[in-house]
């Protein structure tokens, strides 16, 4: 593919792959081992492994991280006689070199809002006429970044209607959260974030818990990452009956992140959530998450999660475990 030609972008970035050819263009980020290129000749964007790219230059500035946690802003050019090496001009320390290899994220950050957020929304439907089954499912996703904080809100519904002659059977749940990072050093951050859970098969109208931490990325590659964080929460569960009393109690939490990226298409995540209780004697709770996610073009995928919610000492009449397996179709911005 040729570097030059009539009718290029007005501020050209470049690439260079392990096989000699060439792209010329803009670039928008590097994220989880895959690059991502518009060109002048092209409807769609060049979505490249990272791992295949031998030289870099762009015109824009970037938010850069490398594998050591260091975050920068600026531009990446690599070095004339040594390519594997990469210049980073940061507009506040200068200029620092780093291994292209151990680039392992960067987006251009600019002053308007959009241009720093990510979404994704993704829906399932079932219909199974020999019980008249209906079943929906609907995820929501974003996300905002800047040099050293980053907020997420992610929405997750479920709903399911069973109608026979006689009986009407419902199931609800509804998962939401909202959380924010605030990097303090390289790979170590600070966090607060709030989550909600419905569920009818636990019998909870509400479980909010707010919760309060750090956290840190022991392992950040273009193939995996690994992060771990621990802290203190407050828990409050509303049920849906009028026995049950309404639950209050403070709790410690720990989490564990693990994902596996560039697989080809495929993303494969995990995330592990355990709550000791500090007021509840002996009580423990925890959260697991699964999900593999299948990349097609034009932004579009299919994906599979598993939930898990585990509690040892459920209000009486509810199970100790509620789980849901889904597939759903979706679009990423």
């Amino acid at each position: 593919m040729a570097e030059t030609g009539p009718g290029i972008l007005a501020q050209t970035d470049s690439l260079i792959m392990t096989n000699g050819e060439s792209l010329s263009g803009e670039i928008k980020s590097l994220d989880r081992g895959v690059i991502i290129i518009e060109t002048d000749y092209s409807d769609s964007d060049f979505k490249l492994e990272w791992d295949k790219v031998a030289s870099i230059r762009t015109e824009r500035k970037f938010l850069i991280i490398n594998s050591s946690g260091d975050r920068y802003y600026g531009q990446l050019i690599s070095e004339a006689k040594d390519p594997s090496n990469v210049i980073i001009d940061d507009v506040d320390i200068g200029r620092d070199t780093v291994n292209i290899a151990d680039v392992i994220f960067f987006k251009e950050i600019d002053d308007t809002f959009w241009s720093r957020v990510d979404l994704l929304m993704s829906i399932g439907y079932t219909l199974a006429k020999a019980n008249n089954s209906h079943q929906f499912s609907a995820n929501i996703k974003t996300g905002y970044t800047s040099s050293i904080f980053g907020a997420d809100l992610y929405f997750k519904a479920f709903r399911s209607l069973q109608t026979t002659e006689d009986v009407t059977a419902k199931i609800k749940r509804t998962e939401g959260g909202l959380g924010f990072r605030y990097f303090v050093f390289k790979d170590w951050f600070g966090l607060v974030r709030s989550d909600l859970l419905q569920s009818s098969e636990l019998k909870l109208n509400i479980r909010a818990i707010t919760q309060g931490g750090i956290g840190y990325f022991p392992l950040k590659t273009n193939r995996m990452e690994l992060g771990i964080a621990a802290g203190a929460a407050w828990n409050f569960e509303d049920y849906d009956d009028l026995v049950t009393m309404d639950r209050n109690s403070a709790e410690a939490f720990f989490a564990v992140d693990y994902t596996i990226f560039n697989l080809g298409d495929l993303d494969l995540s995990t995330r592990l959530l355990g709550y000791p209780s500090l007021t509840e004697s002996k009580r423990f709770r925890s959260d697991l998450n699964f999900n593999v996610k299948y990349e097609f073009p034009l932004d579009f995928f299919i994906d599979f999660g598993f939930t898990l919610n585990y509690d040892n000492q459920p209000v009486e009449g509810a199970p100790s475990s509620d789980y849901v397996l889904q597939a759903t179709f979706g679009w990423e911005l």
